[in-house]
């Protein structure tokens, strides 16, 4: 069986905190959350454990994410030497929008295609990190890896999602996620 990992995670300081998103990784993580399709569970890793994060990644046949090439990578760069961005991958933001010519959030796929809805956002996230509130951060992290899943699943099986557009109207999308 392929072990799928899916990833995200929050970050301590914000693009204004460290001079700019040119500096993602000086950002710091808060909290990491996986979900591997290997073990069928979910693993949160404080900072202090971020090694064990990387080390995760680097067993998964495939990690899948929103938008995490681009960021979360970039914030576990501040961690490590080895470039992450040489993991099987599968940003699922980023595909969307090389078929879209936009970027989506995720919260307008989830909305869509299940009515669900995320239950904050990194700039709470950040708030409850200033706040020592590392147990928020987690359950939040972890609603948006298992929404990622969700929409890695259902996109796999269907070979579409919907999302709604900015002026609210709900639209599919075409995506072929079967292989990954």
């Amino acid at each position: 069986m392929k072990n799928i990992v899916y990833f995200d995670l929050e970050t301590m300081r914000s693009a204004d905190d460290v001079g700019g998103w040119s500096h993602i990784d000086k950002m710091g993580m808060s909290i990491g959350v996986t979900y591997s399709t290997g073990n069928g569970g979910y693993s949160i890793y404080p900072e202090s454990e971020v090694n064990d994060l990387i080390e995760e990644l680097q067993r998964a046949d495939l990690v899948v994410g929103f938008n995490h090439i681009r960021f979360d990578y970039e914030v576990l760069h501040g961690y490590t030497t080895l470039d992450l961005r040489q993991l099987p991958s599968l940003d699922l933001m980023v595909d969307l929008q090389g078929i879209l010519s936009h970027r989506l959030k995720l919260d307008s796929i989830a909305s869509a295609t299940f009515g669900a809805e995320k239950t904050a956002d990194g700039l709470q996230a950040l708030k409850w990190f200033k706040q020592g509130k590392l147990m928020e951060i987690a359950e939040y992290c972890c609603y948006d890896v298992k929404i990622t899943k969700m929409v890695h699943e259902f996109g796999a099986e269907n070979g579409c999602v919907f999302y709604n557009n900015r002026f609210g109207k709900k639209l599919s999308v075409e995506i072929d996620w079967s292989t990954a």
